[in-house]
């Protein structure tokens, strides 16, 4: 059902092997063959390009993950599960813009309830361009985080990191809720039940040490120490490095649950 993948590095860097793998869980070695996106930093901005068919026969992808060097990724492949609907829009990753800056969003996982919750939200601040739950569990996400932030830019995690946990450990009480969100800055990882990370730094300089974090469903590269995160655990991560977390506790999922007020 669906798997993710991110990347936050403390300088650009070509995440062509890395990818490579990813690729196979397209469609190949994972059964997600319903399309596939990336969103990547470069020049300060995103750059978001998908399909909705197997990134294990897309030449588009292999040729994209090829030329990419960054310091921010994001990536995703599909198994279309709500809806059944195939196409581009439904496609992950989400962009949508939050408080003067672009957000993007991934998700695997079922959640269907969110939906009604967005549509009766009173703190909506965007409209999702398709019909998948995760689009509507975005935009219910930053619609919390800009009242949180009533209307400043986001900069050092505080009030709007703890926002996200709650509204994460409510949403992921109807089912499934494992995520990568990021606004540019930090990439932000929730891991309701599935989730691993692989954390590097280079110590030779600690004045200047590079430091690279991986995050991914099931781990990649076999030959790599992965760690699985806690269930309900949120990670929060700037250049590389781990700035923030926390351990959610989500209750067992239900039919129903009451709207964050």
């Amino acid at each position: 059902m669906c798997e993710l993948f991110g990347l936050t590095s403390s300088k650009p860097v070509a995440a062509s092997v890395c990818l490579a793998d990813f690729q196979q869980r397209g469609g190949g070695a994972g059964n997600n063959p319903d399309g596939w996106g990336l969103v990547y930093k470069a020049d300060a901005r995103f750059l978001l390009v998908k399909e909705p068919f197997p990134a294990i026969r897309s030449r588009l992808y292999a040729q994209i993950v090829a030329d990419i060097c960054s310091d921010l990724i994001l990536a995703h492949v599909r198994k279309a599960k709500y809806p059944l609907i195939n196409s581009l829009v439904n496609t992950h990753p989400f962009q949508h813009e939050c408080c003067g800056k672009q957000w993007a969003f991934a998700h695997n996982g079922l959640i269907p309830e969110v939906i009604a919750l967005e549509l009766t939200s009173h703190h909506a601040v965007c409209s999702p361009d398709g019909q998948t739950d995760s689009e509507y569990a975005f935009c219910y996400l930053l619609g919390h985080i800009a009242r949180q932030l009533n209307g400043d830019t986001p900069s050092a995690p505080g009030s709007w990191f703890e926002t996200i946990a709650h509204v994460a450990e409510a949403i992921a009480s109807y089912g499934q809720f494992n995520f990568l969100l990021s606004d540019g800055d930090y990439l932000i990882a929730y891991a309701h039940d599935r989730l691993h990370y692989l954390e590097r730094q280079d110590t030779t300089s600690p004045m200047e040490a590079d430091a690279i974090t991986l995050i991914a469903t099931e781990p990649l590269l076999s030959c790599a120490p992965w760690l699985p995160f806690e269930p309900g655990e949120l990670r929060i991560y700037r250049q590389g490095r781990l700035v923030g977390g926390t351990r959610t506790h989500p209750s067992v999922p239900a039919r129903k649950i009451a709207a964050i007020s």
